[in-house]
């Protein structure tokens, strides 16, 4: 399969604390990564290098398409719920549509082929019917919706989703995941999400992301790393293409969890 962004010897840094040392990884074509890790290990800001938000203090990062190295790639961005401004008085529709400003000149309208484009998007998030509503309206599953459309009406060839489950509650998280495993038969996705559980059952890769990344090129995920990085032991049991998580007895509680 082949790769369509490579990152070779990353590093970042905050303020002059270290954030991301010495990442290696690669994206494929169709990929679904996962990355996971504790809040602060980096994984916001490995995805923000990968959109070119921010500039790494060292490392380098490549575009490829079709075995051969490009300038760039086109990327939709679906970001965390907290960083939207849900008061912005804009529709529906022209959320979807501004994913296509960058295709657009300044001086020129948008045109029919666009229109048309976005029409498609809206009815494939079933939008259709309130298409026209203000996002402030919005439940938080239509407004995640509405990004999404956003981030794929480019025609992206890389989906990059920063927490979507924060958007919905956890009746229409199947929802999410099953549109997602339609769409990722067109194009790679890269998923940030604190839901391991989930995460696990619905991708193809994983990067376990704490100032270091470790790369699983399956969606198995060694219970120590688990249980090492987020402070809480974790078994992972594979029931068929099912994996599911454990917590172990806590010591301090003397009584045990699980996740149902």
């Amino acid at each position: 399969m082949n790769e369509i962004i490579s990152l070779t010897n990353i590093s970042a840094a905050y303020e002059n604390k270290r954030v991301l040392t010495d990442v290696n990884l690669n994206i494929y074509e169709k990929d679904f990564l996962g990355l996971i890790g504790p809040n602060g290990g980096g994984k916001t800001t490995l995805i923000k290098i990968i959109l070119g938000l921010i500039k790494p203090v060292s490392g380098e990062i490549h575009f490829y398409e079709n075995g051969k190295e490009i300038e760039e790639i086109t990327m939709g961005y679906l970001p965390q719920y907290s960083s939207i401004d849900k008061e912005f008085p804009i529709s529906v529709y022209d959320v979807v549509l501004s994913g296509l400003s960058k295709q657009k000149s300044i001086l020129h309208k948008y045109t029919e082929e666009q229109h048309k484009k976005v029409a498609e998007v809206i009815e494939r998030m079933g939008l259709e019917k309130i298409q026209q509503k203000a996002i402030g309206k919005l439940s938080g599953g239509q407004l995640q919706r509405a990004l999404l459309g956003r981030a794929l009406v480019s025609d992206p060839k890389v989906l990059i989703l920063d927490e979507p489950n924060t958007y919905i509650d956890k009746r229409f998280e199947a929802k999410l995941y099953s549109l997602l495993g339609e769409i990722n038969k067109e194009r790679a996705i890269i998923l940030v999400s604190h839901d391991i559980g989930t995460v696990l059952q619905n991708v193809k890769s994983i990067a376990c992301v704490n100032e270091e990344v470790d790369y699983h090129p399956d969606n198995e995920v060694p219970a120590e790393w688990l249980e090492e990085h987020f402070g809480c032991p974790i078994e992972l049991l594979g029931h068929g293409s099912y994996p599911h998580r454990i917590l172990k007895c806590h010591h301090e509680h003397e009584h045990s969890h699980n996740d149902d």
